[in-house]
């Protein structure tokens, strides 16, 4: 597309070529259209279609014009179709935040009629991401600032302050960012600067889906007793989607935390069903994510989401609609002392029938402090396992037992087989989420001298993590 300079409304043309080429390229040149602005496509049959003109994909056809609707969902345009193309209004490619930045970070918080301050603090992930229509994958580029900035209710709710701890998608997040993660929270939850003297409501983490648990997990132990509340939210889908479920997540976790008014545990905010109706906040151990796309992915195991947000506003608990006790509500916080640290000589085990028992071998010459075992049933592995079961526990390696079934727990007496695991020093770790074990075995073994102190550990119920019988 030719660079026009400035048109009559003096606005800043560019000569991006936004990865159209050949007849799609030339149609929009002899329109004068370039992508970011606002367009209006006449079809041969007679009909208009109004759009805002995106970018192609880099390695895409020649033959197609995409237009964002004003439902938000885009269109692909066959050339072929179209009499012809009409510019209603210029515009830029940043229009669509494709420039790569997420813009900069605002100085001024949202204020509110409220007077509740929220810390809202970033990590990446698809509810940081926008779509790049130069290559078609989602990348993180949104900062704190748009996040919070994006959501107008949010000025509504509380007075947002927001800040970038890092961007990556939770797939690259390691358990170093949980470290930095959970300090900066720490530095930050009685934070009364720049408020007018008042602390944090609590603190919203913006975070990938894929192991949102893991970190929830983490920050659970490590910040156990915290005096104002953490929530973590996703989005199964990235902002700028029709169909995005971000800005309801957020709208949910604030409304949690300016009304919530207790005490400090860590949750995970997200859709409670596939409409907009509920945000459900699960208990930071308890919950999972059980599905690949859907909405409403996460589910808390064993029992009820602590509370819900509906969309007016209101806030029940597990309690109250006749939730069990337990899984659906946190316990009493201990006083706020935070141990922030672990070590990640640990493993978690899948078995599965043809296991081959010296993987297990090499996990324990590799100087392994902790096994936590992913099961069969109600906490078993094979007997071929058992000679490097009894290795492990000569090497003073603590070994905790989990089921790979999704709810349930573990009862290893039951049978002849989990007795014997037991006799071998395997410890049956209740209904613990084999994924949270993995996480506070990493903690426990930080904080523990030798694997009698990591069962200890193992076997305290530190944040709900295993509910109750």
């Amino acid at each position: 597309m030719r660079d026009t300079g400035r048109d009559d409304n003096d606005n800043v043309r560019h000569n991006d070529t936004g990865g159209y080429r050949g007849a799609a390229l030339r149609a929009l040149s002899d329109a004068g259209a370039a992508v970011g602005d606002s367009v209006v496509i006449t079809y041969k049959d007679g009909t208009r279609r109004a759009g805002l003109l995106m970018p192609r994909y880099e390695h895409d056809d020649d033959s197609h014009v995409v237009a964002k609707l004003s439902s938000g969902y885009n269109a692909g345009i066959s050339i072929d179709q179209i009499s012809g193309i009409a510019v209603d209004r210029r515009g830029t490619v940043t229009d669509m935040g494709r420039d790569g930045g997420a813009g900069t970070e605002s100085s001024e918080p949202a204020r509110n009629r409220a007077g509740e301050r929220i810390l809202l603090l970033s990590t990446g992930g698809t509810i940081a991401s926008r779509i790049d229509y130069r290559t078609g994958a989602v990348t993180p580029v949104l900062s704190a600032s748009d996040l919070r900035d994006s959501i107008p209710e949010l000025a509504d709710i509380a007075e947002v302050d927001s800040e970038v701890v890092i961007s990556e998608y939770s797939e690259n997040i390691m358990p170093e960012h949980w470290l930095a993660l959970a300090r900066r929270i720490d530095e930050r939850a009685g934070d009364a600067s720049a408020g007018g003297g008042r602390p944090y409501a609590g603190i919203i983490v913006a975070h990938g889906t894929d192991t949102m648990h893991y970190t929830s997990a983490f920050l659970s132990f490590a910040l156990a007793g915290l005096p104002v509340p953490v929530v973590l939210v996703g989005a199964q889908r990235s902002p700028d989607r029709a169909s995005s479920d971000a800005a309801t997540n957020l709208i949910g976790a604030a409304r949690f935390i300016a009304s919530h008014g207790g005490g400090g545990d860590v949750y995970v905010a997200m859709h409670g069903g596939s409409g907009d109706d509920a945000i459900a906040c699960h208990v930071g151990t308890r919950v999972r994510k059980n599905h690949t796309s859907r909405r409403d992915a996460f589910e808390t195991i064993g029992g009820s989401p602590a509370f819900v947000v509906s969309a007016d506003g209101g806030i029940s608990s597990a309690a109250a609609s006749g939730g069990p006790d337990g899984a659906g509500r946190p316990r009493p916080g201990p006083e706020y002392s935070p141990r922030i640290s672990l070590d990640q000589r640990v493993a978690l085990v899948k078995y599965h029938p043809g296991y081959d028992p010296a993987h297990l071998g090499h996990i324990i010459d590799s100087g392994c402090r902790a096994v936590i075992f992913e099961g069969t049933g109600l906490g078993h592995v094979g007997r071929a396992m058992y000679g490097q079961v009894e290795r492990a526990g000569e090497r003073g390696v603590f070994m905790g037992m989990t089921s790979q079934c999704i709810d349930g727990r573990t009862a290893m007496t039951v049978y002849e087989s989990g007795r014997d695991l037991m006799e071998m020093g395997v410890v049956p770790l209740e209904d613990m989420i084999p994924e949270v074990a993995l996480v506070k075995a990493m903690w426990a073994a930080s904080l523990a001298e030798d694997s009698d102190g990591i069962r200890r550990i193992m076997l305290e119920n530190v944040a709900s993590e295993m509910s109750a019988r």
